[in-house]
């Protein structure tokens, strides 16, 4: 019996000993899924290239990464598929 009570006095005290912790979210915005979900359609114009470019650049102190005209990621996959 005294075995039991000592797991409970211990879960107890594990348990309150997690909410005085400091809670770690981190940031609201996962900058490599802000990258990941970019998509450019095919012969989008110079418009939705430079949106795309602005979305890629993190942080916001870094240049516009657009560049001259390259693969986009949809463009790439659709090279890439079989058959």
């Amino acid at each position: 019996m005294r075995i039991v009570f000592a797991l409970v006095v211990a879960a107890a005290a594990y348990y309150f000993y997690r909410q005085r912790q400091p809670r770690h979210s981190g940031s609201t915005t996962n900058a490599s899924d802000a990258v990941d979900n970019i998509h450019v359609p095919h012969g989008a114009g110079a418009d939705e290239h430079l949106d795309a470019g602005v979305q890629e650049t993190f942080p916001a102190s870094d240049p516009v990464s657009v560049s001259a005209k390259g693969e986009t990621a949809w463009e790439r996959q659709q090279r890439e598929k079989p058959g």
